[in-house]
C-alpha cells in the first residue's frame, strides 16, 4: 500500500496526539514543531479529521486538539479515509 503525503502527515499527527496526555489539548503549532510539518497543511487535515469524528477541537488559550476516542479504538484506515 502506498501512502500519500496527506495520509502520512495525518497518521503522524494523530500519533503525536496519541503520545501526549489523553485529556490535554495539543496545538497545531506544537505538532508542527515536533514533527516538522507545515502548520497550514495540518489545519486542513485536522478539519477533515474533526469531521470524521477522530479528533475534538477546542478554541481559546488552552485550545487545541485531542483524540475523540481512545487511541486503541482508532484504526489507520479510518485516518486515511478521513
Amino acid at each position: 500500500m502506498k501512502l500519500t503525503t496527506k495520509g502520512r502527515f495525518a497518521v503522524t499527527a494523530m500519533l503525536d496526539i496519541a503520545l501526549q496526555a489523553p485529556q490535554e489539548h495539543v496545538t497545531i503549532a506544537e505538532i508542527s514543531t515536533r514533527r516538522h510539518l507545515s502548520p497550514s497543511y495540518l489545519e486542513q487535515l485536522f478539519g477533515k479529521l474533526r469531521k470524521a469524528g477522530l479528533v475534538e477541537g477546542n478554541r481559546g488559550p488552552k485550545g487545541g486538539y485531542r483524540l475523540a476516542k481512545s487511541s486503541d479504538q482508532i484504526r489507520v484506515d479510518e485516518i486515511l479515509d478521513a
